[in-house]
């Protein structure tokens, strides 16, 4: 999942500059020998060698420039793939240390049976939560293997966005009402494995990132040239304008790495971003009018049917989460 640079680019780009300044050196010990013989013979050629050292050295300029701009952006790659190690290393710790603590409670100490049902259900947790993780990093690698299965299924949008609202209401231990789904009975074909991605990872960041206390709303509807338009909504501080476009970047997080209170990995979007376009879709980032937060608006095609359901019919115009 690390990003696996060609050095194709900045060593040809290194060749070419080193020819350049070869040439400008011989180009310059010429005009200079031509300068001091002062011949009326020597003037076009000290003109046409004159102009061709500026060409030269506007090329040594814009290599330097790319130079300067692909090392700049091998320090940021390097930062933030750093900073995505030590929140991977974070994430992997914290639930291990957990559950060798109540392991080793319940192994050294007569625990009664009630507190041992609490210590099943936190190491619960904390496995579903390396399952989590786990499954996130998997997700990334495989999507940038392009090994993702490429059949394309009839797959139910209400069913899937209900299912992935309900087990992030589960991760993060709000109530089922946090998230309100309204999607009429939408059947897409599509990839249901990289949908389940798409959509996973956007109620989870809306979930996260909401605001105290949490509301996410994930609407969805179709639209001209039978096109599928999924809203997922949160109240939470909203994204600056200028880093819209960068938190689609791989372990682009923002704000201070020190001063997080969420953990994460920063791949999230930068999947999101991915699974879109496998699926010929389109994902953008909108601000709310009425409140602070954040909408992200994701655009399917492949329609196949719509169905406003009646009650009962798992899907509906405001459904919750149960």
């Amino acid at each position: 999942m690390f990003e696996r640079r060609s050095l194709t680019a900045p060593i040809t780009l290194g060749v070419v500059m080193i020819v350049i300044v070869v040439v400008l050196a011989a180009v310059w010990i010429i005009a200079s020998w031509l300068s001091a013989q002062g011949g009326q013979a020597s003037k076009p050629v000290f003109w046409v060698i004159l102009a061709t050292g500026v060409i030269l050295l506007a090329g040594m300029l814009a290599g330097s420039i790319a130079y300067l701009t692909l090392t700049i952006k091998a320090v940021n790659l390097n930062r933030r793939q750093s900073n995505f190690i030590d929140s991977v290393t974070h994430e992997l710790k914290s639930p291990i240390a957990s559950l060798k603590l109540y392991l080793q409670t319940l192994t050294r100490r007569n625990v009664g049976e009630e507190q041992q049902l609490d210590f099943h259900r936190f190491m619960l947790e904390d496995v579903e939560r390396l399952d989590s993780l786990i499954n996130h990093l998997l997700d990334a690698a495989r999507i940038e293997r392009g090994t993702e299965p490429s059949e394309k299924e009839d797959v139910r949008l209400d069913q899937l966005l209900l299912q992935c609202s309900s087990a992030a209401c589960l991760r993060y231990r709000v109530p089922d009402d946090t998230i309100m789904v309204e999607c009429p009975r939408i059947t897409l074909r599509s990839r249901p494995v990289q949908l389940e991605i798409l959509f996973r990872n956007l109620i989870d960041n809306a979930v996260k990132y909401g605001g105290n206390p949490r509301a996410v709303v994930v609407r969805a509807r179709v639209a001209h040239e039978q096109q599928v338009i999924v809203s997922i909504i949160d109240n939470g501080n909203g994204i600056p304008a200028n880093q819209k476009r960068k938190v689609f970047g791989r372990f682009v997080r923002l704000g201070n790495e020190l001063e997080r209170s969420q953990p994460g990995t920063g791949l999230g979007l930068h999947l999101v971003r991915n699974v879109t376009k496998s699926v010929g879709g389109s994902v953008r980032i909108l601000d709310r009018s009425d409140q602070p937060g954040t909408e992200f608006q994701v655009i399917l095609s492949g329609l196949v049917s719509e169905q406003v359901s009646g009650p009962g019919d798992g899907g509906g115009e405001s459904s919750p989460t149960t």
